[in-house]
């Protein structure tokens, strides 16, 4: 096998044989195991050399001296990119899914419950990206007078999400009063986003205030609080499983997996990658070094993407080791994916 040349149909086949025994077994693969899991007739001394052919141009590794052989990320790409076979339609998979994922749950409920729903049928740590404020758009706003100076604040966004918020005024407003401030919200910045509307807010606050009366100051400031709350409060990924992330102590070891924990806390590296999915329009697999980031280089990250008004809102992923069980994994996420985006657009 020259250096940089494809690999051959028998190499192909060794080499699927030995990914496939390896994420079963999680034990290092030795020609004469191969030889027999392989279905193919070839001499374990041939089969040796192509391993070693294999090795030398980087799909294998050698953990321990005549220990057998395990795949490195190189090997887990070119197993994905060309080994795998079609997926195939999973039927009692469809029916669980959609059975987590009811059209009649509210939006945020079905983004939590695929985080869920996808963790547990993988038992890697699920993950979905909450669509940014720029895509969420307001359809309705609602000011109701409650006990004191206080204000329940009904904000319906992207069709079918209802938001209710309280909060404290500096002093108490009359149910005509809210509704005449409700009515110019909603006849100015129905239909924009709500990153827009905050920004908007703002400047009509400190440019035009001379011309503002006083319920329509009250109008501003109130939905400028609430904005300025929302954001504070917004969740930017949903996790679910963490846990699962012990799976992996023994091959990633300690340090690793602190990291990892800390990573999740922090979020701003799985933000940071999960935006990237965000662009794309398909299946997204990152394998160790592929996400850029070093915490990240004994793990995958698989994710797809979902859409709400045909547009791409968020992914929905999962975070594991290179070791894991592909076909079942990517099938999981994409019909995840497929049906959040279902349930999310029925509400049409």
């Amino acid at each position: 096998m020259a250096k940089n040349a494809t690999v051959n149909e028998r190499a192909q086949a060794l080499l699927r044989a030995l990914i496939a025994h390896y994420i079963r077994e999680g034990q290092p693969v030795g020609s004469k195991t191969l030889a027999e899991v392989a279905n193919i007739s070839l001499s374990p001394a041939t089969i040796r050399h192509v391993l070693s052919d294999l090795e030398e141009h980087g799909y294998l590794t050698s953990p321990h001296t005549s220990a057998g052989r395990i795949p490195t990320a190189k090997g887990y790409r070119f197993f994905v990119n060309t080994l795998l076979a079609a997926n195939k339609t999973d039927d009692r998979l469809i029916e669980e899914l959609k059975h987590h994922l009811a059209p009649g749950l509210s939006a945020k409920d079905l983004m939590s419950s695929a985080s869920a729903i996808v963790s547990n049928l993988t038992q890697l740590t699920g993950l979905v990206s909450v669509p940014k404020r720029d895509m969420l758009c307001l359809r309705h706003v609602e000011f109701l007078p409650l006990s004191g100076n206080r204000i329940l604040v009904v904000l319906v966004l992207n069709e079918q999400e209802v938001q209710n918020r309280i909060i404290y005024t500096d002093k108490a407003y009359s149910a005509s009063e809210l509704e005449q401030a409700s009515n110019f919200l909603n006849a100015h910045y129905a239909g924009k986003s709500l990153s827009l509307i905050r920004d908007a807010v703002v400047y009509a606050m400190r440019e035009d205030k001379q011309r503002l009366d006083e319920t329509m100051q009250v109008a501003l400031k109130t939905v400028e609080q609430v904005l300025s709350q929302a954001q504070s409060k917004e969740e930017d990924v949903m996790l679910s499983g963490e846990l699962n992330l012990l799976n992996m102590a023994e091959a990633a070891g300690i340090d690793t997996l602190r990291s990892l924990f800390d990573a999740f806390s922090q979020k701003q590296i799985l933000l940071h990658l999960l935006d990237k999915c965000v662009a794309a329009s398909d299946v997204q697999l990152f394998i160790g070094a592929e996400s850029g980031h070093a915490v990240l280089e004994s793990c995958n990250v698989i994710t797809a993407p979902y859409h709400e008004n045909g547009r791409v809102i968020g992914v929905v992923g999962v975070l594991g080791p290179t070791r894991m069980d592909y076909e079942r994994v990517i099938s999981v996420v994409d019909l995840t994916a497929k049906l959040l985006s279902s349930a999310l657009n029925s509400h049409k």
